[in-house]
């Protein structure tokens, strides 16, 4: 009892935002979300697979608990995250929730489970087997100071404009933050540095997306690239356009 009052007096009532969450296709929602677009209720329920009506009593419910915002396009209702703290605290606790084994429906789930594995956006950055061979591979060049306080070196500030790639002159965002992959079980590079090389790779071409998810596949060019500026090795372990999520 005495515990209960003590977290009312702090003012912080975690719970609401726990209740939010509860609800298994509350919670594919907001990991559907993750790839920082803006999706309609038509196709949020169809990824859930649920009917259009239950989708819409959901969404309402996470927009008015503040996970996510609306925007109206004609006749066409958007739903997306509502800032990046909110994508940060929902990949945080798919890193700790256990992983469950696709539906017997059918292959599809298993296929799309493997390519989100390989490579996939998390919000702006990546994430996956490739998100964290591209973060080791900055730490093991000097690019990153990847310690309790990860950083940009000089060395790594160097490489980003030899590659032409462009850091925001003035931000809230850190430069460089760990973000927690719920894959891999261990920090890949997020930040305004994670956005830009993401950024990049995908503008470049390097990158490619796999049909409507957020997994990402290697193109030949992002292959060769990769390994002539990070020293990734070009083999059959990297996602590529063959091995797209059914």
């Amino acid at each position: 009892m005495d515990d209960q009052r003590e977290s009312r007096d702090v003012g912080v009532d975690l719970a609401v935002v726990a209740r939010l969450l509860a609800d298994g296709t509350r919670a594919d929602f907001c990991l559907a979300l993750l790839d920082g677009r803006a999706w309609t209720a038509k196709e949020l329920a169809r990824h859930a697979g649920v009917a259009a009506s239950s989708a819409t009593e959901h969404l309402n419910v996470l927009v008015r608990g503040g996970l996510l915002v609306e925007e109206r396009h004609g006749r066409h209702r958007y739903l997306r995250m509502a800032d990046p703290r909110v994508m940060a605290l929902i990949e945080s606790l798919a890193a700790l929730a256990p992983h469950r084994a696709p539906g017997p429906r059918s292959l599809s789930g298993s296929g799309r489970q493997r390519a989100l594995a390989r490579a996939r956006l998390c919000y702006d950055h990546l994430a996956g087997e490739l998100g964290l061979a591209v973060t080791d591979s900055m730490a093991d060049r000097g690019l990153l100071d990847w310690g309790a306080d990860p950083s940009l070196t000089a060395k790594g500030a160097a490489w980003l404009g030899d590659l032409g790639i462009a850091l925001p002159d003035a931000s809230r965002r850190p430069l460089v933050r760990a973000c927690l992959d719920w894959t891999e079980r261990r920090p890949h590079l997020g930040g305004a540095v994670g956005a830009a090389v993401c950024g990049h790779a995908l503008a470049a071409g390097w990158l490619t997306r796999i049909g409507t998810t957020r997994a990402l596949a290697v193109t030949d060019l992002g292959r060769r690239e990769l390994r002539e500026h990070l020293g990734l090795p070009a083999t059959t372990d990297m996602p590529s356009r063959d091995q797209e999520a059914d």
